[in-house]
């Protein structure tokens, strides 16, 4: 296990620049231990502070990452070159022919076999899919190397 005190050196080992990253450093000192299996109540000794406190700053860099990742996510679907509207009601088993067409079109190859696709979209749409029913609109973006972006507008 590790011991809070690694805190400093493992973020430096990953990387960690205060500068350029959306945690703070106390954020990513915490989720780093988290992540190392420390105990929150260990974690708040070491730093002197309540349980609590730590459980609320390891909410809040788990929510910076979420964040970050929506907005990259969001970057890359601005960007794809390919952007295909699945409307309501759509069959989810039509949703790979309508990707395939339009990746054609823009001349842009996809990564996925049908099977493969409808899962990635089926399971970043969260609940606008249910079962082979789309019920709220998804735009599915395809970026030039093939990797396919899902976005619940």
């Amino acid at each position: 296990m590790t011991d809070p005190e690694d805190a400093p050196r493992l973020l430096e080992r990953v990387g960690f620049d205060p500068e350029t990253n959306v945690l703070t450093r106390r954020q990513a000192e915490v989720l780093c231990l988290r992540e190392h299996g420390i105990p929150q109540a260990e974690i708040a000794d070491w730093l002197g502070t309540s349980r609590a406190n730590v459980s609320s700053i390891e909410a809040s860099a788990r929510d910076n990452i979420a964040k970050a990742r929506e907005t990259v996510a969001f970057a890359e679907a601005l960007r794809a070159p390919v952007q295909v509207t699945v409307e309501e009601g759509t069959d989810l088993y039509d949703v790979p022919q309508m990707v395939y067409s339009a990746c054609d079109e823009a001349g842009v190859k996809v990564n996925y076999a049908a099977p493969e696709l409808m899962k990635l979209v089926s399971d970043a749409a969260g609940d606008a899919v249910r079962g082979r029913e789309v019920r709220r609109d998804i735009l599915v973006g395809i970026t030039s190397d093939g990797a396919v972006r899902v976005r619940t507008p």
